[in-house]
């Protein structure tokens, strides 16, 4: 889902102090899984990008949310089943023990809360909005981490947070307000599920990480998807006759193309940056992520793109890398 990035300087477990991408990094073990989790993060946010994009494309063909939803994880399914099973046949081949079933609970909750719960909700959100508002609302993730983890986890968050959080939701307050005027288009209704969504992936964020690190990227991306695309399966059985998976050829690559490449791929891009680099590195990175969006938008859907929009846009990514690249200063510094 998503949608789909990651949060700043947040998390419970924290990596090593980060290197800076540019310049002649150590020769040592923890720059070059820097330099990876860069690589992965980087990748990752571009492809998750494309989810919006994709996911308006197949609206075109009249799909609904539920069956793009079941056709999306229904073709994953298979790819994380079948990597599951290779990651359990590599944990035996090498003595290492299995996770417990405690630890499997707890990846196949957060898999449904950050991949059925933040991709439902996003799904049904861009019904009504542009898939460049879409992406503005979710890339407000990291500032609710922000919030989360101070009230729910313990976590300190520092005053200026707050303030990055008002510029955030003003500049997203300017888009709203240069939609109002549009005729039947539900805005507050896709405002509302798109944030739903935001807040799913960042309690998602909150407690991946320590879940990843208890059974590692690749288990823990099998097991959560798993999870995750069984609900979203047996909600489409429960909700709609098996024939409306008959789409028409199109709708079915669009399909495809939403489950390889902005599922599959950048999931597991995604759990691989989370064991390597910090979250605060990977929200820096992460954004790519608007900026692809807004493009192919523009190229593709032909959205178009007005100066308010662009205004809030600009507050919106300010106040984001404001609060993430503070952090990542501050946590070099101690």
């Amino acid at each position: 889902m998503a949608a789909e990035a990651a949060p700043p300087a947040l998390s419970a477990t924290t990596a090593p102090a980060p290197v800076a991408i540019a310049g002649a990094p150590p020769a040592d073990h923890g720059a070059r899984a820097y330099r990876a989790g860069v690589l992965f993060a980087a990748a990752a946010a571009f492809l998750f990008s494309t989810k919006g994009v994709v996911i308006k494309l197949a609206y075109e063909e009249g799909l609904d949310a539920e069956t793009l939803m079941a056709l999306r994880l229904g073709l994953s399914l298979p790819v994380y089943l079948a990597i599951g099973a290779w990651s359990i046949r590599d944990h035996r081949r090498t003595g290492r023990p299995l996770p417990g079933l405690r630890v499997i609970a707890s990846a196949c909750f957060v898999g449904f809360l950050g991949y059925y719960v933040a991709s439902y909700t996003d799904f049904l959100g861009l019904q009504y909005v542009s898939a460049q508002f879409e992406r503005m609302i979710i890339f407000t993730y990291p500032l609710l981490v922000v919030l989360f983890g101070s009230w729910f986890f313990g976590q300190k968050a520092r005053p200026a947070a707050l303030v990055c959080i008002a510029v955030a939701y003003g500049g997203l307050a300017l888009m709203i307000v240069e939609k109002l005027g549009e005729p039947g288009s539900n805005l507050f209704l896709g405002v509302g599920l798109v944030l739903a969504s935001a807040i799913a992936f960042a309690f998602y964020q909150l407690l991946a990480k320590p879940v990843i690190a208890a059974m590692g990227p690749r288990l823990f991306t099998c097991v959560a998807m798993t999870a995750a695309s069984v609900v979203a399966l047996v909600q489409f059985g429960l909700t709609h006759p098996i024939s409306a998976l008959a789409v028409t050829p199109t709708a079915f690559w669009y399909a495809v193309l939403l489950a390889a490449g902005a599922t599959v791929v950048p999931s597991f891009l995604l759990a691989a940056a989370l064991h390597r680099i910090s979250a605060q590195s990977n929200s820096a990175i992460s954004m790519v992520s608007p900026p692809a969006t807004i493009v192919l938008a523009f190229f593709v859907l032909g959205e178009t793109l007005t100066l308010l929009d662009a205004v809030g846009i600009t507050l919106v990514l300010g106040a984001v890398a404001w609060l993430t690249f503070g952090d990542r200063k501050a946590a070099t510094a101690r």
